[in-house]
């Protein structure tokens, strides 16, 4: 533990899981879209749905896609600043089982047309944790830097996946893995100590069954 789990992340409030926490799950979602999304639609489950008006949950989220910073003064305009950028934004309760009551599911639309569903949990002190991501399982909280792997569910892809971090001495601090059924795609999700570089994250991107490779650093965020 250190002092910020203590005393809370510098933010603009007034809420650190309801408005700091949003702002962060709205960023890790552009963030793995790559880009500023086009489109935005966003679920808000449990106090999210309940209270997150109030507390400017809404206008968090959508200040994260922006890639503002918790503590940006701008947050309170992040609506108007969307809607003045052209993105559509949609914004509604759903009712989600045995999901964490701080949740909230976007799903953006890039210029391409390329999608992504995130699902997110805000934890308080403004810490989150990603979910799940085009709905197959994940568990991250976008604190290290990490990557997210999706390949064919076939023997061998956590070794070659694990070679290539080890020759370029990337230390892994967890590693997790998930699929939605036996032999179709499945997803690694690998925490390091330090930011790896893009040689590194290209060589994992060309491995024979690497489906997708998505790199997330979010230091400073």
């Amino acid at each position: 533990m250190n002092i910020f789990d203590i005393m809370g992340p510098i933010m603009v409030g007034p809420s650190s899981s309801h408005t700091a926490g949003a702002v962060r799950i709205g960023r890790v979602a552009r963030r793995l879209l790559g880009v500023c999304p086009v489109k935005a639609d966003i679920q808000l489950h449990g106090s999210f749905a309940a209270t997150g008006t109030g507390h400017g949950t809404d206008k968090a989220l959508v200040a994260g896609l922006l890639d503002l910073a918790p503590d940006d003064p701008a947050i309170p305009q992040s609506i108007r600043l969307a809607q003045a950028a052209n993105i559509e934004i949609s914004i509604r309760p759903v009712d989600l089982r045995d999901a964490h009551p701080n949740t909230a599911v976007l799903t953006l639309t890039a210029p391409d047309g390329r999608t992504l569903t995130l699902s997110a949990s805000s934890l308080g002190g403004g810490r989150i944790r990603v979910n799940a991501i085009d709905g197959l399982e994940a568990s991250f909280s976008g604190a290290s830097p990490t990557l997210i792997i999706r390949n064919e569910d076939r023997p061998g892809m956590v070794a070659e996946v694990s070679r290539v971090l080890s020759s370029q001495k990337a230390n892994i601090a967890t590693m997790q893995l998930y699929r939605a059924r036996r032999g179709d795609l499945a997803v690694m999700v690998i925490e390091c100590d330090l930011p790896l570089p893009h040689d590194l994250r290209r060589a994992v991107a060309a491995l024979d069954g690497v489906v997708q490779c998505t790199y997330l650093d979010m230091e400073g965020v």
